[in-house]
């Protein structure tokens, strides 16, 4: 019995429909295996993820369309069996299905061409910065993924500006739309040539040429010329376990993730009234003036406090009091104010609001020259849905109860 497969992607990668005879078809975890003589799949492998299409059964003779029909394979041949996932396993390209196809049928695989041709470009496009990347700094590539995004890590860390260098030397690549090489060469061809590679490799080795760019061992699935990448786009650099970590675009992904933050930018400029390539500068001059404010209403909110403290009498045993929508440094400081100038033992400053729910959130602020606030926290946070601490001086957090509940509970607890 064959096991093996023919491998079209390598031999034919623009192959996008072909015909195979189904040599297995075996239920595998509640999905079938399905085993051709060959097959333009690619198999996830190498980063690249698993071609996707459908299968055709083109022959269902009568006795088949009557073993089809009782094992629950479609019998129409305008019914298409999704290719769900594909695997190389056991020196075989494993299809998975959700239904089974009889072994011995003539089938006509699709695959989904312009999902394939996208992680052709991205592929190819990443081959090309990493090349260079290896090329100018020494840098391996020590990790790939294809996502939504491609993700690269490098051993070696550059600078953003450096970056952008390769990058358009990448870009001057493609659109010089040279050739792309795939070839097997010899042991002793294989030997002469500095190839790029993440472990060491013996037998047939693989290896994609891009002129000028890169000389690198795999086994995924390219363009013929680089024009066809169209364009590849560095999106972000991260430090990462020692080195970097990038994330890419290419080709049509590249072009769209263009298209957006083009409309994003236009509706940022059109609400700034700022021009395409000022809206940087516009978004800068808001965020000064922004902290501006920020300042002068910090210097305000003091005044108040200090104002408002003095409304309190001097040496209460417990002051309990509420600053709607102050925020959690606001009631802090102004707890410690109100300490400072002695106007109660204990005091407790809370700032309410409702959440989407509905329910009252009250975030809190306790200081004390008398109690311990830590431990009396732990007892309020049990009983008011709280949570939060600090030091038995001063603690702070947040209550999900009502305002009547909170003041009866620290009342009770601090002897107000």
């Amino acid at each position: 019995m064959q096991t093996g497969t023919g491998t079209l992607y390598y031999e034919e990668p623009y192959c996008a429909e072909f015909e195979a005879n189904v040599l297995r078809c075996e239920p595998e975890d509640g999905r079938y295996a399905v085993i051709l003589n060959q097959t333009a799949f690619y198999p996830e492998g190498g980063g690249q993820p698993a071609d996707t299409g459908t299968l055709q059964v083109l022959d269902l003779t009568v006795e088949r369309k009557d073993a089809a029909a009782a094992a629950g394979t479609p019998s129409s041949e305008e019914n298409l069996i999704p290719v769900l996932d594909v695997h190389e396993k056991d020196n075989a390209i494993v299809h998975y299905t959700d239904c089974p196809i009889p072994a011995g049928s003539r089938v006509r695989g699709t695959i989904d061409w312009d999902r394939r041709f996208c992680m052709m470009q991205e592929h190819s496009g990443e081959h090309i910065l990493s090349g260079l990347i290896h090329r100018k700094f020494g840098f391996e590539n020590v990790g790939f993924h294809m996502g939504e995004e491609i993700r690269m890590d490098f051993s070696g860390e550059c600078s953003w500006e450096e970056l952008m260098e390769i990058e358009k030397k990448a870009n001057e690549i493609i659109f010089r739309d040279l050739p792309i090489r795939v070839f097997f060469p010899t042991e002793e061809e294989l030997a002469e040539i500095d190839y790029r590679s993440k472990k060491e490799l013996t037998g047939l080795v693989r290896l994609v040429e891009i002129p000028g760019a890169d000389m690198c061992a795999c086994c995924g699935t390219h363009v013929l010329r680089t024009g066809e990448i169209g364009a590849v786009k560095i999106l972000s650099m991260i430090r990462y376990k020692g080195g970097m970590r990038l994330m890419m675009h290419a080709g049509r992904k590249a072009m769209e993730d263009y298209r957006i933050k083009t409309d994003l930018n236009r509706e940022i400029c059109e609400m700034l009234s700022a021009r395409p390539y000022e809206s940087a500068a516009a978004v800068r001059r808001i965020l000064d003036a922004d902290s501006r404010k920020s300042l002068r209403i910090a210097e305000l909110q003091k005044e108040l406090f200090q104002y408002k403290a003095e409304t309190f009498p001097d040496g209460q045993k417990l002051l309990i009091d509420v600053e709607r929508e102050a925020s959690p440094v606001e009631i802090r400081r102004f707890c410690d104010l109100l300490l400072k100038k002695k106007k109660g033992e204990t005091v407790c400053v809370l700032s309410g609001h409702t959440d989407e729910s509905g329910n009252e959130i009250f975030s809190y602020c306790i200081g004390s020259a008398s109690y311990d606030c830590r431990a009396a926290a732990k007892e309020l946070n049990a009983g008011l849905n709280g949570r939060g601490g600090g030091s038995p001086q001063m603690v702070q957090g947040s209550f999900s109860a009502s305002e009547d509940r909170i003041r009866s509970a620290v009342s009770r607890v601090f002897g107000g």
